[in-house]
């Protein structure tokens, strides 16, 4: 089994969710952090044929990097990571599953209240600003029919802030979302994303079955 480059990406941003992980026999890969806010789901295209504990995702990442195309061949309790010749070779243990932090279910996601498209360069934008303004805070506004999207410190009013404005259904609603920026940890790529009032929203890659459920954080407000 070799694991295609989408897979890597895939493994490699979930790995900064959560350092461990574990995949279940098939194609589709989860991941929840360890405070439970950020949950992941992302169907690839390699086919696991049992379940595999990783305790150390980067480590792992990082092994695979030691050979040049690595081709997997699992058993019970580990995997035999060798290169294309087959000469070089790592044998690599698997993690029980009781020490792991996984999804122990699915998540419904509630009606939304609030709809829009994020952007790859917007998302960038973002990233940039608050990096650049040093906040940590994402807030996504409705009010008078105009969605903006801010880098924000919510909890002070003066601080300076950057904004965009973009287009979204959210009908009459006026709500002020707070996103933390740390919990952000997605792929790069457009996104379908929508919000419920119940603190809780869905982002939908365009291209890739790929999902992040992110809860929003209690000092959000929102009024229909």
């Amino acid at each position: 089994m070799e694991l295609s480059e989408n897979t890597l990406q895939v493994l490699k941003n979930f790995s900064t969710i959560n350092q461990n992980v574990l995949i279940r026999q098939g194609n589709t890969i989860k991941t929840i952090s360890e405070a439970r806010n950020v949950l992941a789901t992302a169907v690839v295209d390699a086919e696991f044929p049992q379940d595999v504990g990783i305790y150390d995702l980067n480590e792992f990442i990082g092994v695979l990097g030691l050979v040049d195309t690595p081709r997997l061949k699992f058993e019970d309790e580990y995997a035999t990571i060798a290169d294309s010749t087959g000469r070089s070779k790592i044998k690599y243990f698997f993690s029980p599953e009781e020490t792991l932090t996984f999804p122990q279910k699915d998540i419904t996601m509630p009606k939304a209240d609030v709809t829009f498209t994020l952007d790859n360069d917007t998302l960038n934008r973002l990233k940039r600003a608050a990096s650049t303004l040093g906040h940590d805070e994402v807030s996504i506004s409705g009010k008078d029919g105009v969605l903006s999207l801010s880098v924000v410190e919510s909890q002070n009013s003066t601080s300076n802030a950057f904004s965009i404005d973009i287009d979204g259904d959210f009908g009459e609603s006026v709500f002020n979302f707070i996103l933390s920026i740390a919990n952000l940890k997605i792929l790069p790529g457009d996104y379908d994303v929508s919000i419920s009032s119940k603190l809780i929203s869905n982002f939908s890659h365009k291209e890739l079955d790929l999902n992040y459920w992110i809860a929003l954080e209690k000092t959000s407000t929102f009024t229909k």
